[in-house]
This record gives C-alpha cells, sequence and structure tokens, in this order.
C-alpha cells in the first residue's frame, strides 16, 4: 500500500514576449510600459521566476493507478496561471509515472531533482525508501503524499496533509467496532500491508473489540474466492469483512459476492481509495454489494460543499480529462496539497522560490486553511503527533461514510480524530 502570511495581492507572471517587448522601450515610454508590464513595485524591478514542481502516481499499472493525481495537479497549475499564478509566480508542473515499482519511484524522484523541482506535490508512492532518499540529497520537500509509506510520516521533509493509510485503517477499525461483532481483514501479502492488521486492530481495541482475522492476498490476483471464502467464514454471523487491496478490491468483493448464500448477516467494509462512488455505482448502486458498506475516509464526502472549488476547477480547466474523480481520494489529496503549496508561496514572498524556502516556511508553521476539507494544517514541531512510526502526522482525522440507496454518505458527521489511536497502535 496502503504562523501563515499572505502577501496583499497576486502579482501577474510575465511571457517571454512580453518581457522582451519591455526591455525594447525606451524613455518616458519605458517607463510607462514596465508600469504595465507587472515589474514589482518596491522591488528590484525584475519580474517573478516560474516555480516548477512535480507530482508522480502510478499509471497504467497491474495493481493501484491514480491516474487522477497527476491530472489534478495540471487542471490547477492552467487554474491558477490563468489569472496570473501563485503570488506572480507561473506555476509549472512535471507528472511521473511512478509505475508502482521501486526503479519507476526512483527514477522520477531523481527527475524532480534534475529539473530542479522546488517540491514534490500531491503525490502516490508505496515505494518511500526509493524516492525520499534522492528529495533528502537535494533538500527537496515531499508535500502532501497519498500517505501509504513509512518514510512520509518519518522523513524530515515530509508534509503530509492526511493521516496516509494508518489513520484510515485505525478508524475503520474504530467504525466496525460500532457495528461487528468480528472482523476478517483481507489485505496485500506486500510489506506495506503487513501493517495494516496492527491498525485495524487498534481501532478495534479502542471499541473493546477483539483483533480482526488476517487473510493475506496477492496484491495483483484476478480471482479472490478463496480468501473471500475465508474471510467470511471468520467474520461469521453478525460480523465484518474489510478489505484494503487497492484498485483490486473491486476484484475482490466480485468474487465476494459470487460465494454462495448460507444465511448469514455479514457487512462488507473497505476504505476510501479502495472502494469510491464510481466502484459503487458500475456494480449496482443500491441493489450492489456495497450497499449498507462501512467506509473510512480522510475528507468529507464527495458531495460536501466544501469540495465545490475543487469541482468548478476541474469542470473548467481538466478539458473533459476523465482521469480526475472529485470523489477520488488521490485526486482531492492533490487539490488539498496544491492548496498547502499555493499558501507557503504566497507566504514566502520572494521574486525567487528555492525547495529551502518551501520547508523553511512549512518548518516554521505556516497555517493553511483547506476550506473545511481537514483542519487547518501546520507543521511546527508542536502539531506533530510524535508516536513512533507516525511522528510527522499532523492531521490525525477520518470520517466514518456509510452507502446508503448507492450513495456514500456520512456515517457520522464531522471528523473522528484516531490520532490517541494510532498511538496505541505501536
Amino acid at each position: 500500500m496502503t504562523g501563515w502570511r499572505r502577501s496583499s495581492s497576486p502579482r501577474p507572471f510575465q511571457s517571454g514576449a512580453v518581457r522582451a517587448l519591455c526591455m525594447t522601450a525606451a524613455g518616458a515610454s519605458l517607463l510607462s510600459l514596465l508600469t504595465g508590464c507587472g515589474v514589482l513595485t518596491g522591488g528590484s524591478g525584475g519580474s517573478r521566476e516560474p516555480v516548477t514542481v512535480m507530482t508522480w502516481a502510478p499509471v497504467g499499472t497491474n495493481a493501484t493507478n491514480l491516474p487522477g493525481m497527476p491530472a489534478m495537479a495540471k487542471a490547477y497549475a492552467r487554474w491558477v496561471n490563468a489569472s496570473g499564478g501563485i503570488d506572480g509566480h507561473e506555476l509549472r508542473v512535471l507528472t511521473c509515472n511512478e509505475r508502482n515499482d521501486t526503479a519507476g519511484a526512483a527514477e522520477c524522484a531523481r527527475r524532480a531533482v534534475q529539473e530542479k523541482a522546488v517540491a514534490v506535490v500531491g503525490s502516490y508512492s508505496q515505494h518511500g525508501r526509493e524516492f525520499m532518499a534522492p528529495l533528502e540529497a537535494a533538500s527537496i520537500p515531499y508535500l502532501g503524499g497519498y500517505g501509504v509509506t513509512e518514510e512520509e510520516f518519518t522523513s524530515f521533509l515530509s508534509y503530509p496533509v492526511n493521516g496516509g493509510q494508518a489513520a484510515l485503517l485505525a478508524g475503520n477499525g474504530l467504525q466496525l467496532a460500532r457495528n461487528c461483532d468480528k472482523t476478517a481483514l483481507v489485505r496485500p501479502d506486500t510489506i506495506t500491508g503487513d501493517d495494516l492488521p496492527e491498525l485495524l486492530n487498534s481501532g478495534l481495541a479502542k471499541g473493546k473489540r477483539g483483533p480482526a482475522t488476517d487473510i493475506r492476498a496477492a496484491e495483483d490476483a484476478t480471482d479472490y474466492t478463496g480468501a473471500s471464502g475465508r474471510a467470511r467464514e471468520s467474520a461469521q454471523d453478525g460480523g465484518c469483512v474489510t478489505a484494503v487491496l487497492g484498485d483490486r478490491t473491486e476484484t475482490f468483493f466480485d468474487s465476494y459476492r459470487r460465494l454462495p448464500e448460507d444465511g448469514r448477516d455479514i457487512r462488507v467494509s473497505s476504505v476510501l481509495g479502495s472502494v469510491g462512488q464510481p466502484l459503487i455505482n458500475r456494480t449496482g448502486g443500491k441493489n450492489g454489494p456495497f450497499e449498507g458498506a462501512y467506509l473510512t475516509g480522510w475528507y468529507p464526502v464527495a458531495s460536501d460543499p466544501a469540495w465545490k472549488p475543487m469541482r468548478d476547477v476541474i469542470d473548467t480547466y481538466a478539458f473533459g480529462d476523465n482521469d480526475i474523480d472529485p470523489a477520488d481520494p488521490g485526486a482531492q489529496t492533490t487539490w488539498i496539497a496544491y492548496t498547502a503549496l499555493k499558501a507557503v508561496i504566497e507566504s514566502v514572498n520572494s521574486d525567487t522560490i528555492t525547495p529551502g524556502k518551501i520547508a523553511d516556511t512549512l518548518d516554521r508553521g505556516v497555517r493553511v486553511d483547506t476550506g473545511g476539507l481537514t483542519p487547518p494544517l501546520r507543521w511546527r514541531y508542536e502539531d506533530m503527533l510524535g508516536t513512533p512510526g507516525f511522528p510527522r502526522i499532523v492531521n490525525g482525522n477520518v470520517t466514518f461514510q456509510v452507502v446508503r440507496d448507492g450513495r456514500l454518505v456520512a456515517d457520522k458527521k464531522g471528523f473522528v480524530n484516531v490520532a490517541e489511536t494510532l498511538s496505541g497502535a505501536h
């Protein structure tokens, strides 16, 4: 798996042609033209430099794919650049296919270094060691990763916007403890997957339930009949089966619903990112296998009004890109990560943005308001959870959701903080 200050007003960046025109003007005309060409009053007289960042995610692989993350990043750049950039800086977004393998993750990180990216923003990779080492060597911050690796919550240059897979699993345990006598967890038979049972069990224990039955399954299998049978047998009547297999979660539940009926009442569950509204729709909506399913997410349900700014950007600047689903937590995480980047750049208020300025501003406590999609975010030492394994978590909140009449709705209003639960997981 799986204190902020804003500048008083944005300054439009200049195209090369306009800069050239400005430089050829003379005399009084020069002064007049320069004023119209965006020279910074009270500054050195030069235009603000573009800001280059990178977003990566796996695309077209046999396991988890998140094409909506780089697509969301590009749409965000079109949006801010259409209104003068971020604090006068043109935003240049590089994208990279991480390919779900170690070589791909390292290659993307090296490219970010070579292209002089000032940050990696809103990205996904399971291979934290491979991508963080090159970034740390070049002092490039990793802002708003999806949250599936240990390095995202331990590296001094990582600035997470959510509690990652850890918070989802701990939260899922809390959610299931309210309703399930017994729980079976189906998860990838991978190193990352090995952490999931302990996290889920921390939430179950908080709700005074026993540990889940741990059922390992291949991350890229095409049939899960065996794992489905073991899960249903372990959950027993009145229990729950939760599966966290990324893109293969759909395959698992397809196998699960093909099992012969045995009369037992067993609820199904997962976390957002493994199951979402598009999957619920594809599998029959209110008549499908996910009706009544419990789901744990990081953010409010996709229908929440707080998502309207993101939806508006997608509608206007994504140009019909079908890779972006506003209900996809990957695209949502990228939106929030770029919201944080914008706040940081505005707080820096400098003609030139560097990796060091980004990291220093984050460390000093720039405050990011995400419009209710998360609590306000800050990355000072005192804001961090400090728990072994997840010391850099600054947002330990999750949301409980449920499928009713084929739609994902809130199972509990507002956020549920699982920081204390995570502290008991290690």
